[in-house]
């Protein structure tokens, strides 16, 4: 649920904050007022697009910040540890959007990018905007809103899983057996690259071996030279060496080591040290007399590692790789050479698939069509309360007319409807009307939204369009929703604001050289006066606020949740 929302410097707010709480909360205000300001923040906070343009005149950036209670929302919680995001059951989003044209995107402190807060926004809100009902006419989005009524996203997910495995292999086949040019040119390209290779008959270990030996051959001179130089030092007959000092300072401490015991460690030390000096002698005297400076070797190696460094910039890959490119190559060069068996494993492994795929798709369409009719039967009966008596909705279910494996099934979707009585039903995007659409697409918002389980649902002036009778009857379907819900609804209705468990207005404060925006929550004294506003315009009688007085009594006894306790302050 959306506890508060904090904004800065968006449109014409300068800075609003508003405390929220659950149950059903309406926002109503003169048109201009900016009534929408706060569903454009919310969007925004949870990943929308946006440019500088939303940044208030004069404003260097504009920031916004929505809090959540997510305690009863588990898998909201295990999202948020997933992406190590969590912190101690919170969940604070905020959103900065600088004057240049940069936005940066905040989970509980941690800058994300805007696709996790879309992610996460998704869980937690759903905004429909008044303009929503013209997506019904598109086929995708009703077939969308059919599999959200039947729950049908884990057989859409496996369908999605066939379809790509079955896509791969289709692309494979084809691929083997192209044009015959294309094929033979291939395999000559084929067999060159893999004659070149094993000609060089190496493994990744052979190819570090070369790499040592030639560092060795190249620098056979120094590392002679160096080890000569050290044995010197070490052992001649100067008595200069380490070996001559070594022996007389040991000789001298053992004779001292009678007098004073404390000598004995070191002295016996100071032996170890001379046993360990002889053995390195003589280990550094055999890797000298090892050293073998060879010309030719070094000639040998030196063309090895080019033709290697060579063949690792044709492939694109290190000298190392070498070896697994051209097993690689020798696979391909063996699947096209035997296709004719390779072919049949392929095909087999797609004749499965397609077996798959057609039993998931089935199953998908039975179970479109079982929730079709529920779902029509559902949207029939809320167009009769909607001002449509004896309208007829119904959802067709048919086979795709291409026949043409889909991710999303074999079944084309489209939504049909009869606004009179005996008249036959027809596409709807072909008869339904803009006031009818708009009650039909509030029909199925509330029907599909009481299927979900995002906790907090905005409605933005979705009643547009309605009146009278019909618009009491919208809100107390939204109120119904509100009752386990966290409902917000955008809207100039009156019978729609005097079913909210709470009013927050918005208005708009005109001063010299600015406009202000202001958001507060409203009494019940103050909510008759602003019912009575929207219901008698510019002049308020005494009968409009009696009118209003007892429509609000009347919302207010047609459930029995109470209004949670909220706060809005206005700060700067």
């Amino acid at each position: 649920m959306l506890t508060h929302i904090h904004v800065r410097n968006l449109a014409i707010v300068d800075e609003i904050e508003v405390e929220l709480s659950d149950g059903m909360t309406t926002l109503t205000g003169e048109t201009g007022a900016g009534k929408s300001i706060l569903v454009d923040a919310l969007g925004l906070v949870l990943g929308d697009r946006a440019d500088s343009a939303v940044i208030r005149h004069g404003s260097e950036r504009a920031e916004i910040s929505a809090g959540f209670h997510i305690q009863d929302q588990p898998a909201v919680i295990a999202w948020l540890a997933s992406q190590e995001l969590d912190r101690d059951g919170e969940c604070q989003l905020r959103r900065i959007i600088h004057l240049e044209g940069r936005s940066r995107g905040y989970i509980n402190g941690q800058a994300v990018p805007m696709q996790s807060l879309r992610e996460l926004g998704e869980q937690l809100v759903d905004i429909d905007g008044q303009h929503e009902h013209q997506s019904l006419l598109r086929s995708g989005m009703q077939r969308q809103l059919l599999d959200a009524f039947g729950a049908h996203q884990s057989l859409l997910d496996k369908l999605s899983a066939i379809h790509d495995d079955w896509k791969s292999v289709n692309t494979e086949l084809r691929g083997l057996f192209g044009d015959d040019t294309e094929r033979d040119a291939r395999l000559d390209l084929l067999r060159y690259q893999q004659h070149e290779l094993q000609a060089l008959d190496l493994s990744s270990e052979d190819i570090d071996g070369i790499d040592e030996e030639h560092a060795r051959q190249a620098n056979a001179g120094r590392l002679l030279q160096t080890s000569q130089h050290g044995l010197q030092r070490l052992d001649n007959d100067d008595g200069a060496s380490v070996v001559s000092l070594l022996g007389q300072t040991l000789d001298e401490l053992t004779e001292l080591s009678e007098l004073d015991k404390g000598l004995q460690e070191t002295t016996q030390l100071l032996g170890e040290a001379s046993v360990l000096v002889q053995e390195g002698i003589e280990s550094l005297r055999q890797y000298a007399d090892r050293l073998d400076i060879d010309p030719e070797r070094l000639q040998w190696l030196e063309q090895r590692i080019g033709t290697l460094h060579d063949l690792a910039r044709k492939h694109r890959c290190t000298p190392r790789e070498l070896p697994a490119v051209a097993e690689r190559i020798s696979q391909e060069l063996d699947h096209i050479e035997h296709a004719g068996e390779y072919r049949e494993t392929l095909q087999a492994k797609l004749t499965t698939l397609e077996q798959s795929y057609l039993d998931t798709a089935r199953q998908l369409t039975t179970k479109r069509r079982k929730a079709a009719k529920t779902f029509a039967r559902a949207i029939t009966g809320a167009m009769q309360t909607l001002g449509m008596s004896g309208g007829i909705f119904a959802v067709e279910v048919r086979d795709r007319a291409d026949a043409r494996f889909s991710p999303a099934g074999l079944d084309d979707i489209e939504f049909m409807v009869s606004a009179n009585r005996g008249q036959p039903a027809r596409p709807l995007n072909k008869v339904a009307s803009g006031g009818e659409l708009s009650r039909i697409s509030l029909s199925i918002q509330v029907m599909s939204a009481s299927c979900e389980t995002i906790p907090t649902l905005i409605f933005d002036e979705v009643d547009s369009g309605i009146g009278g009778g019909v618009a009491e009857i919208v809100g107390q379907k939204l109120r119904e929703l509100g009752s386990d819900r966290q409902v917000l609804c955008v809207t100039h209705l009156p019978q729609v604001a005097a079913l909210a468990h709470q009013q927050l207005q918005v208005s708009k404060l005109s001063g010299k050289d600015i406009t202000r925006t202001r958001i507060r929550p409203l009494d019940d004294d103050e909510r008759i006066d602003e019912l009575a506003r929207m219901l008698g315009g510019v002049k308020i009688t005494r009968q409009t606020r009696e009118h209003a007085r007892e429509m609000l009594q009347s919302g207010q006894g047609s459930g029995k949740k109470t209004a949670g306790k909220k706060k809005t302050r206005r700060t700067g």
